[in-house]
């Protein structure tokens, strides 16, 4: 058995990912079981500065390779560097997010290192030393339990928004090692980064979100879901119906062909249910549906359901929603 459980930890815009806090958290839980440390590899520009904080969930030392090449992830960069990293740590377990780059990085990190990579995984169980990996299968209809062989390497992504995050220990400051690892040449490079200045929850990390489907008939009507989601401080989904119509951006999407989400409250307004839109929200902990036809699958899988035409509904319990939160503040 390695050394320690190798936590990747996603650094973007100056700050760790939530994600990374999940991560490490879970990270800590598969190393007390396994009766080892926790050690993190983190690369980015400026992270080194930043790195210490991962010791708040459980990590006691952390790999750092900071370099202004690193600012943005290009895999033909991040791969071979944090391959070496991962090396150096002689890990026994390695663990990073299953973000749109931590799916990426991960599968290529298998690839190079020759291990078998779980993604997307929903829990993990340490049993005699053994670590098995529970994930979804067949677009999200039920679950596979893995366990990988004697002298084989777990490596595993895990989904955000359902590790439990530990809390945080601000008193905790992990060991930071610069790493002098070379940085190789790439034949890509970004240019520009647009990015969402609304300041707006990212849809994967949103405790709430409300969504919005083919129901909503153009997008002018999308406000009355936006509405919705300032009152609720939720974060704004749509269908890929909705998307394809060219109501909203294809960052909001949600389903297998989108993001994959988890919050604790997902309510769908105007959707009827498709297995891929399922795929990508029906393990949220709690689902209010909101549609006329009483038959549309969604509500196969909510918690609550309500048959009503959503352009008198969603305005009704928007306003009743803002009427609750000044009667709490």
């Amino acid at each position: 058995m390695g050394k320690c459980v190798c936590m990747i930890a996603e650094f973007r815009g100056g700050n760790f990912r939530r994600v990374s806090f999940e991560v490490a958290s879970e990270g800590k839980r598969i190393a007390d079981a396994l009766g080892i440390g926790l050690r993190g590899v983190a690369v980015g520009s400026g992270v080194a500065g930043k790195a210490a904080e991962l010791g708040q969930y459980g990590v006691e030392r952390v790999l750092v390779r900071d370099d202004p090449a690193l600012e943005h992830y290009l895999a033909e960069i991040y791969v071979p560097v944090v391959a070496e990293m991962i090396k150096k740590c002689d890990p026994a377990v390695v663990i990073l997010p299953a973000s749109v780059d931590g799916r990426d990085l991960g599968a290529r990190l298998g690839a190079r290192l020759d291990i078998t990579l779980v993604q997307d995984v929903t829990q993990v169980v340490c049993e005699g030393g053994k670590v098995k990996a529970r994930w979804p299968i067949f677009g999200g209809k039920c679950f596979a339990w893995s366990e990988w062989a004697d002298g084989t390497l777990p490596i595993m992504s895990c989904r955000p928004n359902v590790m439990d995050c530990l809390p945080p220990d601000t008193s905790k400051r992990a060991e930071v090692e610069l790493a002098d690892i070379p940085i190789p040449e790439s034949r890509s490079r970004v240019k520009a980064v647009d990015m969402d200045s609304s300041g707006k929850v990212e849809l994967s990390e949103a405790d709430i979100i409300v969504s919005g489907g083919r129901g909503m008939k153009e997008a002018s009507n999308f406000a009355l879901v936006e509405e919705l989601a300032k009152a609720m401080g939720a974060a704004v989904g749509a269908s890929r119906a909705a998307v394809d119509a060219g109501w909203r951006p294809h960052s909001d999407q949600v389903g297998q062909t989108g993001k994959v989400v988890t919050p604790a409250l997902y309510v769908a307004v105007g959707i009827s249910g498709a297995i891929q839109h399922l795929a990508g929200m029906g393990y949220s902990r709690y689902i209010v549906a909101i549609n006329k036809d009483p038959e549309a699958p969604i509500f196969s899988r909510a918690d609550y359901g309500i048959v009503e035409d959503l352009f008198k509904f969603v305005p009704a319990f928007t306003e009743e929603v803002k009427r609750l939160k000044s009667t709490c503040s």
